[in-house]
């Protein structure tokens, strides 16, 4: 009797967490990756960074492009089948319906905010976008401390389409005032810059800087 042969599973990183699906010069959607037990994808939070990379012609045109999570939707794998409501709770479906898990799928959108080339940083839109399939990881803290010492993203931030604008750079100010531990000297920069962006509307300035806190 032939024994079937094990199937092996590649080791992947903590921070890997989705696979580019579709690309532009702007942003890229990418599928978030199945955990390895019943569940759903670990989806990345709204205004978090993350980063994936794109090829050059030679191996010393390697690009690192960094981006910001700016939509996110789980939906059904294809157009024939629909979720609906079941009722039951995450260990329910776990026993009865473990098929659920994997008629899904979780996309998110990431607008692009600057890429490393060369060991140094830019914040402006790299040559290329990310390749098809290419592995999206999870930006570490000191990648987004050193990313944020310039605050030129915060233009691509208020340019952005399909997205609640104001929404999306309060969570990026937030998330990154947080990192920072809470450093008010970056924070008030950081207004100054957006104040500049805005063309002096201190009400919507406001509003977004509302919704930075600890």
């Amino acid at each position: 009797m032939r024994l079937p042969l094990p199937q092996f599973r590649p080791v992947r990183q903590p921070d890997h967490i989705a696979e580019v699906v579709v690309t532009s010069s702007t942003e890229f959607t990418a599928q978030c990756l199945e955990p390895e037990n019943l569940s759903f994808p670990i989806v990345p939070a709204f205004g978090s960074w993350v980063r994936s990379l794109s090829d050059g012609d030679d191996q010393t045109d390697e690009t690192m492009v960094y981006g910001i999570v700016c939509h996110t939707c789980t939906m059904p794998i294809d157009s024939v089948h629909r979720a609906t409501a079941l009722g039951m709770s995450l260990q329910e479906l776990r026993e009865q319906q473990p098929q659920i898990f994997a008629m899904l799928k979780t996309e998110t959108r990431v607008a692009i905010a600057g890429f490393r080339q060369n060991h140094k940083i830019y914040q402006h839109l790299p040559d290329r976008p990310p390749q098809i399939h290419q592995a999206v990881y999870a930006c570490s803290q000191a990648e987004i401390l050193e990313f944020t010492e310039e605050l030129h993203f915060l233009r691509t931030l208020t340019q952005a389409s399909s997205t609640p604008v104001d929404e999306l750079i309060g969570a990026v100010l937030r998330g990154v005032y947080q990192v920072r531990k809470c450093d008010r000297a970056w924070l008030v920069q950081a207004g100054r810059h957006l104040s500049i962006l805005l063309k002096e509307d201190y009400d919507r300035l406001g509003a977004i800087l509302s919704q930075v806190h600890p």
